[in-house]
């Protein structure tokens, strides 16, 4: 789904992306308001929506600046039509840091609006908040203030992913485990989405996208807590493939569609003839390169480059926070000559995963 965007630049150091569904919402914006007060309605509509988005992305950059203090980095902004996502590379284990960069983010709304009121003119009509979106009634910039107001309350609702539920993770984290305060704020966070599909189901279908969205970013997020939990410690060969195919960097397509159909890989590191990591060639990418440039094609001209290698003495998590943040469907486990000695798949991550759960579940069951 995060595929369907297109880059606006870096600013401030951090790419801004927005996503194509954005534009169907800006239409209907405008085809919406055009309906019912013609072309200058449309256009003030499209302007509104815009400044809307313009204030999420000062949002989001609450964030990014906030854990920029703390050393950590952003790879991007993604502007949706739900709001805006922007990918931390990790969270702090502190709770007193991610609950600064999780408050970051509301508190520029609210400077927003402090500004709108007390500087612009904005008025404070409170009986208009639910309606601000929608009524042109109201002047722009008091709209605009009310939607502030309101983005402050909804991302300061406890439901795990969003700005709330991260502080009340952060604050369960003074007292328990970072797993069992995700685990609880998550849980709080699928209910919520729960009581938000609901409500959609009454003729809101962006409660729908919006309780799909927290439901499934609440799941992830746990899992990916566990998981580090569950690596932390763990050395990086107890979850290796270390029986694997590579192809040499003279390798045809063809010959990697022979070795897709003869073994049970879907990845294919490539290798030189040290027997360094050069890249990986995907199955769907050797489907992409089959039909497009036929089976003569190097590998060379098809492969993913830029593989993180993790050294085989380096711990698990190393390996899974790489394959986390490399966005590569692999990590590349190499002895100290930079050789390829085994490698880390999503796939097997989960298996490993699940191993060790019921390795914990089966004493549990015998006592």
């Amino acid at each position: 789904m995060m595929g369907w965007s297109i880059s606006l630049g870096r600013i401030a150091g951090t790419e801004v992306r927005i996503h194509l569904t954005f534009f169907l919402l800006v239409a209907w914006f405008a085809v919406s308001a055009g309906s019912r007060g013609g072309q200058g309605a449309a256009v003030e509509a499209v302007v509104f929506v815009l400044a809307v988005f313009a204030c999420v992305l000062a949002h989001e950059y609450g964030h990014v600046l906030m854990a920029r203090r703390f050393g950590i980095g952003t790879r991007d902004i993604t502007l949706l039509p739900i709001g805006g996502v922007a990918s931390i590379e990790r969270m702090p284990e502190k709770p007193g840091q991610e609950l600064a960069i999780a408050l970051a983010g509301p508190a520029v709304n609210v400077v927003i609006a402090l500004l709108l009121f007390t500087v612009f003119g904005a008025r404070i009509d409170t009986e208009k908040m639910t309606t601000a979106v929608e009524n042109q009634g109201i002047d722009l910039v008091t709209r605009l203030a009310l939607v502030n107001v309101m983005l402050v309350a909804f991302n300061m609702i406890p439901a795990f992913p969003m700005d709330g539920g991260r502080v009340l993770r952060a604050l369960l984290s003074y007292r328990l485990d970072r797993a069992r305060a995700t685990r609880i704020a998550a849980s709080i966070g699928q209910a919520v989405a729960f009581g938000l599909g609901f409500l959609g189901l009454f003729g809101n279908p962006m409660l729908l996208f919006i309780a799909l969205f927290v439901f499934l970013a609440a799941s992830h997020e746990s899992y990916a807590v566990e998981l580090g939990e569950a690596t932390k410690g763990v050395a990086t060969r107890t979850a290796t493939i270390t029986s694997f195919a590579t192809l040499d960097t003279q390798a045809s397509v063809g010959q990697a569609v022979d070795a897709l159909l003869s073994t049970t890989q879907r990845e294919f590191p490539i290798t030189d003839g040290a027997g360094r990591l050069r890249g990986v060639l995907t199955r769907d990418g050797m489907i992409r390169a089959l039909a497009a440039s036929g089976p003569d094609t190097p590998v060379l001209d098809v492969m993913e480059r830029d593989v993180v290698t993790i050294n085989r003495h380096a711990p698990l998590s190393e390996a899974v926070a790489a394959l986390q943040t490399s966005g590569r469907p692999l990590v590349g486990i190499v002895d100290d000559e930079a050789r390829v000695v085994g490698i880390i798949t999503l796939e097997n991550i989960a298996e490993y995963m699940m191993v060790a759960a019921a390795n914990r579940e089966w004493p549990r069951k015998n006592n």
